[in-house]
């Protein structure tokens, strides 16, 4: 059974004294909340990852993640983080081709599939990002774009390695504009994904991975997003950096 994951993108968001106020509010609103069954994942600027992974490292169902990694394990990268750095804080995710990623730094299929590698190398999980423009969409070439970024950032691996692998669906017409794809258009998405999945590597394999999604996910819509088939969960954005619209996503 795959797991429902609810996932906080802080972004570029949060001083020090900020996160440790945004954890421990969030903390708070979880004390009394029944969230079993369901993951909440962190994903603090990399100055925070071990002080949030610290300040929840005793609290069930709340786990830290990083938003990016170098391909490298060690090296002259002046700047750059590997994932067993992330991995030595106690930390077990990791994004992977986030759109900002994709869009501002020109991240390239083939340089994600050789991140998502360095994920499994340090024993932490990627969190796949995939998900299409607006002129993609409105010239019907979505789905294209979607088998690509499967294809090439994630088929390299084994049977068992994509077991150990999240994927996020994020349209990027959708984040941080307001717009939201209708539970329809997100739940078509994820179903063609799966599909994806199920032509490489088999129905119960496919079955087993969990697909996110994200683009302006809030109190407002996140329930009926979540109760799509192939809609197992979100990764959340601004809403994320609010403890009180982030706790009713957990509990949507």
């Amino acid at each position: 059974m795959r797991n429902k994951i609810i996932a906080g993108n802080w972004k570029m968001f949060t001083t020090v004294p900020e996160a440790v106020d945004l954890v421990n509010s969030l903390k708070s609103h979880l004390e009394n909340v029944d969230i079993k069954g369901r993951k909440v994942i962190l994903f603090p600027p990399f100055l925070q990852v071990g002080i949030v992974k610290h300040l929840t490292g005793e609290t069930e169902d709340i786990y830290v993640g990083a938003q990016n990694c170098h391909t490298m394990k060690e090296g002259a990268y002046t700047g750059e983080i590997s994932a067993e750095m992330i991995a030595s804080t106690g930390a077990d995710y990791v994004l992977v081709g986030h759109s900002e990623r994709r869009q501002y730094f020109h991240e390239t299929n083939e340089l994600l599939s050789r991140k998502v590698l360095a994920a499994h190398r340090a024993g932490i999980i990627p969190v796949y990002c995939c998900g299409e423009t607006l002129e993609e969409r409105e010239s019907d070439s979505h789905f294209h774009v979607i088998e690509r970024q499967i294809a090439e950032g994630l088929f390299s691996l084994d049977a068992e390695g994509i077991t150990r692998v999240i994927v996020a669906y994020e349209p990027i017409w959708a984040i941080g504009t307001g717009k939201t794809a209708s539970p329809e258009q997100a739940q078509e998405i994820h179903a063609y994904i799966r599909t994806l999945l199920k032509g490489r590597y088999g129905e119960e394999t496919a079955q087993n991975i969990s697909i996110l999604y994200g683009g302006s996910v809030k109190p407002a819509n996140a329930a009926e997003l979540f109760g799509k088939e192939d809609i197992d969960g979100a990764l959340v954005g601004g809403a994320s950096l609010k403890a009180d619209d982030f706790t009713a996503i957990i509990t949507s």
